[in-house]
């Protein structure tokens, strides 16, 4: 966690983790919880720090965008109390070894200091983690939010690769200093591999499928753990892409796709595309129509919406196929200076060895390939991938209802003390993160297994 939060630090990476709210009005007090530059208006009636913002939908966030500015605290409006402090000092960064990295934490204490209401009940002591105690209606927030990185290739001799990245996030709006607790399910050492937790946390118990978790919660929107895990179900989407250059300005792909196959409800997949990136080529046109969904294209993409938002999938498979051709605009050969910058440079072959090149040639398409490729420019850094022959179609989805890693929080099993009557609320949300449908005819990377 340490780690995270330095890297976060100096790569600016600071934004706060996404806890999302129930847009149900049984709940109540949406209007302390809602996205904006909303945080904790309620703490009290007196200036405090603005906590992280807490995600929710956007019909519900509209509504009340005008109204959240009025609380908003003002900068210095508080005189510095030493004693307060002096006192946060001493919890917080004992022998000078700070205890907490959060920024946002950070930066609301160089921000607004610390006032002599700031100061704890004298039974208890203050962690490092909470400056500052929160006042107001009272409840709490869990979000199991997963990453899923695929790499498919649909080859005998490269197998396909899938991970997952997740974390709970959390938000509690507790008065005082309470100690929250519950068990966390899913914890399987089969699909768990790395797992980390937030320096508020205590883990006493260990289980087979189940490990009891207990903290102290911070203000604001935290990452309660951290973890790396296995995809127990199957790739959300799987099947193959397939591009063959006809000529040097034209190719033929095909697609044959099946989504959310072995997956039943609750989860629910909100949406899906495919894009297919030619960042050194310009797409003149295509021809196609796949068997669902529209397409579009930039100057250097296609993209296919296979589902589109607002049209969730949800308890069963879905079969997509797309075959169609694009035309590109002529190649223009582009000498390039050199710099530190370029990987490599161009250089110019003379006619007799390109015709003996292509005379030697079995298959046509290797020398449009490599005809092609001998002009290209060096790596681009938004598009690593798409470099000389590489080239792959990627996909972009969100899931909602469950996780991906079997990773799951009974709001009934949440217990804080002192015992107070606050709604917990649960939910999760899957997202895709590099998921590459590598070309099954062309060149793609891949990392080799030792064989044991």
């Amino acid at each position: 966690m340490v780690s995270h939060a330095i890297g976060d630090i100096i790569t600016g990476d600071v934004l706060e983790p996404e806890v999302v709210v129930s847009a149900s009005p049984s709940v109540g007090g949406l209007l302390d919880s809602l996205t904006g530059s909303i945080g904790i208006s309620g703490i009290s009636a007196r200036a405090k720090p603005v906590a992280a913002p807490v995600a929710a939908s956007t019909t519900s966030s509209t509504a009340v965008s005008g109204a959240v500015t009025l609380d908003a605290p003002k900068i210095g409006s508080r005189p510095l109390d030493k004693d307060a402090l002096r006192t946060f000092v001493s919890s917080s960064m004992p022998f000078g070894t700070p205890l907490d990295l959060s920024y946002s934490n950070i930066s609301a204490i160089k921000t607004y200091g610390f006032a002599p209401s700031d100061l704890p009940p004298a039974d208890r002591k203050q962690p490092a983690w909470k400056p500052y105690l929160y006042k107001g209606k009272q409840r709490m927030l869990f979000t199991i939010q997963e990453t899923v990185h695929a790499a498919m290739y649909d080859r005998d001799e490269i197998p396909d690769s899938i991970s997952i990245s997740g974390q709970v996030n959390c938000r509690a709006e507790l008065e005082g200093l309470p100690d929250v607790s519950f068990p966390l399910t899913g914890l399987d050492t089969t699909r768990i591999e790395v797992l980390s937790f937030h320096p508020c946390a205590q883990v006493p118990e260990h289980g087979v499928d189940k490990q009891a978790v207990m903290f102290s919660p911070p203000l604001g929107n935290f990452v309660l753990m951290r973890y790396q895990a296995f995809c127990g179900i199957g790739p959300p989407v799987k099947g193959f892409y397939q591009l063959s250059m006809v000529s040097e300005n034209e190719g033929a792909f095909l697609f044959k796709l099946r989504l959310l196959e072995g997956y039943k409800a609750p989860l629910t997949l909100e949406f899906c595309n495919v894009t297919m990136p030619f960042p050194r080529r310009r797409v003149v046109s295509f021809d196609g129509m796949p068997s669902i969904g529209t397409v579009s294209t930039t100057e250097h993409s296609v993209e296919w919406k296979i589902i589109t938002s607002g049209r969730g999938v949800s308890g069963k498979s879905i079969e997509a196929t797309f075959p169609g051709t694009v035309r590109f605009a002529p190649w223009q050969t582009q000498r390039l200076p050199s710099s530190g910058s370029v990987l490599g440079s161009v250089v110019d072959e003379d006619s007799d060895t390109e015709t003996e090149a292509a005379n030697n040639m079995v298959n046509v398409e290797e020398f449009l390939l490599e005809r092609m490729s001998k002009d290209l420019q060096s790596v681009d850094l938004e598009e690593p991938f798409c470099w000389q022959a590489y080239n792959y179609a990627k996909v972009s989805f969100k899931m909602v209802g469950a996780s991906l890693s079997g990773m799951t929080i009974d709001p009934k099993s949440v217990s804080i003390f002192p015992t107070v009557k606050a709604p917990v609320e649960f939910s999760t949300q899957v997202t895709s993160g590099d998921y590459i449908l590598w070309n099954t005819l062309g060149k793609c990377p891949f990392a080799a297994t030792a064989k044991v």
